[in-house]
């Protein structure tokens, strides 16, 4: 029998692969709990189909920056990581591999019903099939353009000026369409090809840093409608969706508090009547936006690029405004222009404005839950898809941000089904309905605003105004 053993041993010994095969077997397990400890910048641990990664170190080479990767640090974000990498991120898993499994790892039917949905589409091959709709869109752009040229440079009539920068605004728009399809790798077939149509279109075409909008943007979709994480409802002094704002949330992204005090006060109490015009002229704050973000010391990649393109739109377009023969026509050119894109701007806000907002952080468990609560779409024939972008459909693109929007049409009825088997909202009204509805939000905070038993710190300006009207 002692022999036996022994030569059972050497056996072992002897062939050291069955040896690493059998410690394979042996998984290491953390909980929940443990792994939610790793959410910190020096250690960001996230968990993918149960399996855990250390993702520290390639936060800061992340293509889409370290905020969606700060956010969501110590969760399983499997729904999250498939809808932003639809087979294009997998490859670096591997390296990542901490060597543990999250023990208590669920799966909801909710997310069995997504994941299936994404795969589905991602072998029907529709992740890379981008339609014609691109170049259809520069060719309209190109149009736009020359005619709006051709207007300045060559009629002396105010009026025909002024189309001129109707035109403009409306290239704006459309180019806006074309950067967001670019920053989210829809527009071309490679990231290379991707990147300089971005920075081309974004920086260079509308003077607005495409690396600006990705840093906003991707921390927009993973926090939707968190009042705390998610830049696009952070807009205070001027607007405010929620009277939670008023009690002077942190601002995770920013990195500073939303300070609700009397100026913001009074501002908000107005704002379902300033709205409109805040919106015409919203542009300045992207600009505005663009220029603190290139200058500042945060880590931005092609930092050089964004800034010559940013520079190139800083000369052609004064250039052009100078063609025009007085200054009155100029400042009313630039209004036209930038009220036009206001249309624009009053869509982003149309679709989240009135939607359901929460403080907190965002989590990974409940990725699908999250955006149908959070945002709301705009039915329109499909007529009229050009001139939203693609952008009506703003669940779906929610749900697949790298899905051409050649195909958010034909995948609402799916995303409708998936909503009604599992008692989700569901939100599509018209433009017009969809303005009401942003409207009364927007009053209703108003309001809460006015109320002085909810006094703003040393509130002198407010009574100073007395405005309880």
């Amino acid at each position: 029998m002692m022999k036996r053993r022994w030569i059972g041993c050497a056996n072992i010994v002897e062939n050291p692969k069955l040896v690493m095969n059998s410690m394979a077997d042996v998984k290491k397990y953390i909980t929940s709990e443990e792994l939610q400890k790793h959410n910190k910048p020096g250690d960001l641990w996230i968990s993918i189909q149960g399996k855990v990664y250390n993702v520290t170190e390639w936060a800061k080479e992340h293509p889409g920056g370290d905020i969606p990767l700060l956010n969501l640090a110590g969760q399983d974000v499997t729904d999250a990581f498939i809808a932003f990498h639809p087979g294009s991120a997998w490859k670096y898993l591997d390296k990542l591999f901490t060597g543990y499994h999250l023990k208590d790892y669920k799966v909801s039917e909710v997310s069995k019903d997504y994941r299936k949905l994404a795969s589905e589409f991602a072998k029907a091959g529709m992740f890379e099939k981008k339609g014609h709709g691109v170049i259809y869109s520069l060719c309209f752009v190109s149009l736009l353009l020359s005619a709006c040229v051709y207007g300045v440079l060559y009629s002396s009539s105010f009026w025909v000026h002024m189309v001129s920068g109707a035109l403009l605004g409306l290239a704006w728009m459309q180019i806006a369409y074309l950067g967001h399809d670019a920053g989210h790798y829809q527009m071309m077939s490679t990231r290379g090809w991707n990147k300089f149509a971005g920075i081309f279109i974004g920086n260079c075409i509308t003077g607005i840093s495409i690396a600006w909008w990705k840093w906003t943007h991707n921390a927009h979709h993973i926090s939707c409608n968190s009042l705390d994480y998610d830049p696009d409802l952070q807009h205070l002094p001027m607007l405010a969706v929620s009277s939670k704002l008023f009690n002077s949330l942190q601002s995770v992204f920013y990195g500073r508090q939303l300070t609700f005090d009397p100026l913001a006060r009074f501002f908000v109490s107005y704002q379902h009547y300033s709205y409109y015009p805040i919106m015409c002229v919203a542009r300045v704050n992207l600009y505005l936006q663009t220029i603190l973000l290139l200058i500042s010391k945060r880590k931005i990649p092609d930092r050089g690029l964004n800034i010559l393109g940013t520079l190139i739109f800083w000369t052609w377009f004064p250039l052009l405004v100078s063609c025009l023969p007085n200054w009155p026509e100029r400042v009313a050119f630039v209004l036209v222009s930038f009220c036009v894109t206001g249309i624009q701007h009053v869509q982003f806000t149309l679709n989240h404005f009135a939607a359901d907002v929460y403080v907190g952080r965002p989590t990974g468990n409940d990725w699908f839950e999250k955006q149908t609560s959070g945002t709301i779409d705009i039915s329109c024939s499909s007529y009229m898809d050009w001139f939203f972008g693609g952008l009506q459909f703003q669940l779906e693109h929610h749900l697949f941000p790298r899905l051409p929007r050649t195909h958010l049409r034909s995948i609402s009825p799916i995303v409708q089904e998936l909503c009604k088997k599992h008692n989700l909202p569901y939100t599509s009204l018209s433009f017009y309905d969809a303005n009401v509805t942003t409207l009364k939000t927007l009053r209703t905070a108003a309001l809460q605003a006015r109320d002085l038993s909810n006094p703003a710190p040393h509130n002198l300006l407010w009574e100073a105004f007395n405005t309880h009207g």
